[in-house]
């Protein structure tokens, strides 16, 4: 934490423009050492400057230099951007000029991990930053940007704060013994705040779910028998012709995915390879590919041929995905129906795209879509965050029938103690360096 560090914070490649970013207590020294222009260690906080960085005599570029001085910046160290043309080689050579005259190179997320550990930002904000980058859909991005902000943080330091006004009346109580009252005030306390941090800690996890979905999309499966429109249907969900489509049975063979934004959700749809029995190595390959990816899919649209009669490999497809979350699309119905069916299913083709509008909407109701877009984005979206208010809630509920067996008051403080840590985690009020290693490696270098 007491060297420079610096990285490129742009996509490296040709452009308009490319940013070399330094942070830590030499980064305005070491930039001024190779720019021309004003003197950067005389200028004023947040300003912008022209000139030209320089190898001794050599104009390597002409640049912007950006001086921002701590602690209102985003590492709360003294940080300067350099604002390059985007050229590969000129903004390779600039990082090259800063590392011989004293930065180091940043490792994956160091800026963002020096915010957390300066205390700019917390665990939770953190991650999100990371997120937010990735961010596929204007959704996820709300998600995101919402986290950034702390609206979660603040939901999760409102509950410690709550914990902490118990755990003061413990001490009481612990300290001074005598007087009985306290006790009782004490533990009708811790009543209701328990039973409290239970409700809002349901609440979150509630909306857990939701935040994975924003996050991560749906993936959804076509399955069906071969020849009964699955590469068609894909087509026309994502409107494109990803997927090749011809009469011959067994045509797929292994999967084809496509994506589509519906209700702002990312959902990827995957084409299986026709289940029937065959004595094709090659197609038997993709049959077993597409029994494995129904195990792991968040919804499957059994695809059925509306223009036959139901097949034994129908039947067995219907019976292996039963107990899935599954909706049936029966296809073909621009043709006589000869299908004999008699369980809820969604009747089009994929000719005059009859049924595809309903089918969209079957799956916005699958998934309380309109609720999750129409709400604030305060969701919880992240594994770790998700165990550690599971580990919570645990205690919490163990907590609920100490306090009714009358479990003495000072082991109901260690407990109590075990949330507000597990709930400390999440925001990084406490930590482990090993967990920082892993969660900011995953960043780009210059972030």
């Amino acid at each position: 934490m007491n060297d420079t560090i610096c990285a490129i914070s742009t996509a490296l490649g040709v452009g308009a423009i490319s940013i070399i970013r330094l942070s830590g207590k030499e980064a305005i020294s070491i930039a001024n050492k190779l720019f021309s222009g004003k003197d950067l260690t005389k200028v004023a906080t947040h300003t912008i400057h022209y000139g030209f960085i320089c190898d001794k005599e050599e104009q390597i570029d002409e640049v912007l230099v950006s001086v921002m001085r701590a602690p209102k910046t985003y590492t709360k160290e003294d940080i300067v951007e350099i604002n390059c043309h985007g050229g590969i080689s000129s903004t390779n050579k600039v990082l090259e000029l800063l590392l011989l005259n004293g930065c180091r190179l940043a490792e994956a997320g160091e800026f963002t991990k020096r915010a957390f550990l300066n205390g700019r930002i917390d665990l939770v904000q953190a991650e999100a930053v990371s997120d937010l980058i990735s961010a596929s859909t204007d959704a996820s991005r709300k998600l995101s940007l919402n986290q950034v902000k702390g609206s979660l943080s603040t939901i999760i330091n409102t509950l410690r704060n709550n914990i902490l006004d118990v755990l003061a009346n413990i001490e009481v109580n612990i300290d001074y013994p005598e007087y009985e009252d306290i006790e009782e005030i004490t533990i009708e306390m811790l009543k209701d705040k328990i039973t409290y941090i239970n409700e809002e800690l349901t609440k979150i996890l509630a909306s857990a779910h939701d935040g994975k979905i924003i996050k991560e999309g749906i993936n959804v499966a076509l399955i069906g028998r071969p020849n009964v429109g699955k590469s068609s249907l894909l087509n026309k969900l994502i409107e494109e012709n990803k997927a090749i489509v011809t009469n011959i049975a067994g045509t797929t063979r292994d999967i084809v995915e496509g994506s589509a934004l519906i209700n702002g959700i990312r959902f990827n749809f995957i084409d299986t390879a026709g289940i029937r029995n065959t004595a094709d190595e090659v197609e038997k390959l993709g049959v077993e590919k597409s029994r494995q990816i129904i195990q792991n899919v968040d919804l499957i649209i059994c695809v059925l041929n509306g223009e036959e009669k139901l097949t034994a490999e129908d039947e067995e497809i219907l019976n292996f995905t039963d107990n899935k979350k599954r909706l049936i699309f029966i296809n073909k119905n621009d043709k006589p129906l000869k299908i004999d069916f008699e369980k809820p299913a969604i009747y089009g083709n994929t000719k005059t795209i009859e049924g595809i509008k309903e089918l969209k909407k079957q799956i916005i109701k699958e998934f309380n879509l309109s609720h999750i877009t129409t709400q604030d984005f305060t969701y919880v979206s992240n594994a770790r965050q998700i165990a550690l208010l599971k580990q919570a809630q645990i205690i919490i509920h163990d907590l609920q029938k100490e306090v009714s067996n009358n479990i003495p008051i000072d082991m109901l403080e260690i407990d109590l103690k075990k949330v507000f840590d597990l709930l400390g985690q999440i925001t990084g009020e406490t930590y482990e360096d090993e967990l920082l290693d892993k969660l900011f490696k995953n960043f780009c270098l210059g972030k």
